[in-house]
């Protein structure tokens, strides 16, 4: 079979080899719609990220920058009330197997935050609101209990590791 390829919303994206299993890869093509209510649109698409059967990823489709959530089983764009904020700019989302938190960089009034956004309560939180330096990158656990992030508190970049609940996670072993 040989590989397709789908262009995202300016973004070249091999579909083959994103979702694969262990019986190999699947072929799959998603709908286009200009409108924005699909996963591929006439606007700009990026930092897509995958887990189970969703897809994440930042989108500029209501003239700013905010993350969208689409489902793969149902082909339909989940509505996520709470988690755009106006005065937020979203960037670099993940999230968690289930589909449950979205975690991802976002800048608010020129400071950098990790943000978790809770899909069952609808809540967002700044996760990292009492660090006062950069951050970036996050990375989500499958279940939702860890965030791991780049931070730039001690002049380089350097991982960091917090629960849902903004506590550092200490003994972090590999």
């Amino acid at each position: 079979m040989g590989r397709r390829r789908t262009v995202w919303g300016g973004l070249l994206v091999s579909l083959a080899g994103l979702l694969s299993s262990c019986a190999g890869a699947q072929l799959v093509s998603f709908p286009y719609d200009p409108g924005g209510r699909s996963l591929n649109s006439s606007f700009a698409e990026q930092n897509p990220a995958i887990a189970g059967r969703y897809i994440v990823f930042t989108s500029d489709r209501r003239n700013s920058q905010d993350i969208y959530l689409y489902d793969t089983i149902t082909r339909t764009v989940i509505e996520t009330p709470g988690l755009n904020a106006i005065d937020l700019i979203e960037s670099n989302p993940t999230i968690s197997e289930n589909g449950r938190y979205i975690a991802f960089t976002g800048n608010r009034d020129g400071r950098s935050g990790i943000y978790l956004y809770d899909r069952e309560t609808r809540q967002l939180r700044n996760l990292t609101e009492n660090l006062r330096t950069q951050v970036r990158n996050p990375a989500i656990s499958a279940d939702g209990n860890a965030i791991a992030f780049e931070s730039s508190a001690n002049g380089q970049w350097d991982i960091l590791i917090y629960n849902r609940f903004g506590q550092p996670i200490r003994g972090v072993t590999p």
